[in-house]
């Protein structure tokens, strides 16, 4: 029979490792109560004056007055997100370390890269849908076509010879010329860059042809007449540029290629601290401010929940999937 006094020890040893179970809870509880009681940074994987970097700049700073600690944007471009992909993905999971995804790097390179550094939703955790971007087709405006159909016309009687500029391998810029390609028989060269702002500047400078741009960094040199504005690529007209037609109606039915970009934290970070980033992330994108900031660069803000976010990852992964494999588009 066990005496009382023999399960003493065993108590003690439970009580003891309760206490320290519950010890060790004490900092994440204290973390999620108070956060943030520090600076917050929030990586960019692509170089500054690009899209992700003037969309992360504005929420950045409408997340600084709603939490009331400093954001850094820290940028960390090349090989097509994927540098900065993997160094938010080694961050700890305390809601310190953000990263402005987009659809390159959480829907494309899974299935672009043979080896991907880091795994989009088992190394993240979805914050919010920030804002979603439709491309648009610009040129130099020395160049000799105006519409998609002599552009399409020309590249055909100059196999190779057009140039297409991209952000870089595996982003929807890239992926965007390379469903172009593929819906129109046309062959092209891809040009990457490390970033957008870099693709555009050499396109301004007449050294490569074309690009399917991030809206917001293309619109400006639009509306400077320093690009000529080809086509949207969503399936209907943008509201800023209603003159400008839609691929689809220009003569490639069916086409539609459409950029987003989201805010993420480490995965496993404590659930309150997720609440808070998500609350402030919805509040500050509802703000008719913002809204207009967003508006301006081109970009729709599109605000949703942790859930609802990775639920439309999932369906973005399995869509540009497909593209990927239809056009034959691998990075080693």
């Amino acid at each position: 029979m066990t005496t009382f006094s023999k399960l003493l020890p065993r108590r003690n040893t439970l009580l003891a490792a309760a206490a320290l179970a519950v010890a060790g809870a004490l900092p994440s509880l204290a973390l999620a109560q108070n956060y943030p009681t520090k600076t917050i940074t929030m990586i960019v994987p692509f170089s500054a004056g690009g899209t992700t970097d003037i969309l992360a700049r504005i929420l950045g700073k409408a997340l600084e007055g709603e939490l009331g600690q400093s954001i850094v944007i820290d940028n960390k471009a090349g090989a097509g997100g994927n540098i900065g992909a993997q160094l938010a993905s080694r961050a700890k999971p305390d809601g310190y370390t953000l990263f402005m995804g987009t659809v390159g790097t959480h829907a494309i390179n899974e299935s672009l890269y043979k080896k991907l550094p880091y795994k989009p939703l088992r190394d993240f955790q979805p914050v919010s849908l920030v804002a979603q971007v439709p491309n648009l087709l610009v040129a130099h405006p020395s160049r000799p076509y105006k519409t998609v159909k002599e552009l399409i016309a020309y590249a055909k009687a100059n196999p190779g010879k057009v140039t297409y500029a991209s952000s870089g391998n595996g982003t929807s810029i890239h992926l965007s010329g390379d469903l172009f390609k593929t819906m129109t028989g046309v062959d092209m060269l891809h040009v990457p860059y490390k970033g957008s702002a870099p693709a555009v500047a050499d396109l301004l400078g007449g050294q490569t042809d074309i690009m399917f741009d991030n809206m917001p960094s293309a619109i400006q040199h639009v509306k400077a007449d320093k690009l000529r504005a080809i086509a949207v690529t969503s399936p209907q007209r943008y509201p800023e540029l209603p003159d400008v037609p839609t691929i689809a109606e220009s003569g490639v039915p069916g086409y539609s290629a459409m950029s987003w970009f989201g805010l993420f934290t480490k995965r496993g970070v404590p659930a309150d601290v997720l609440k808070k980033l998500n609350d402030a992330t919805v509040k500050v994108l509802s703000q008719p401010e913002v809204i207009k900031q967003l508006a301006d660069q081109g970009a729709i803000a599109s605000p949703d929940t942790p859930k609802e976010f990775e639920a439309f990852i999932k369906a973005e992964t399995a869509k540009w999937g497909k593209v990927v494999k239809a056009s034959g588009a691998k990075v080693d």
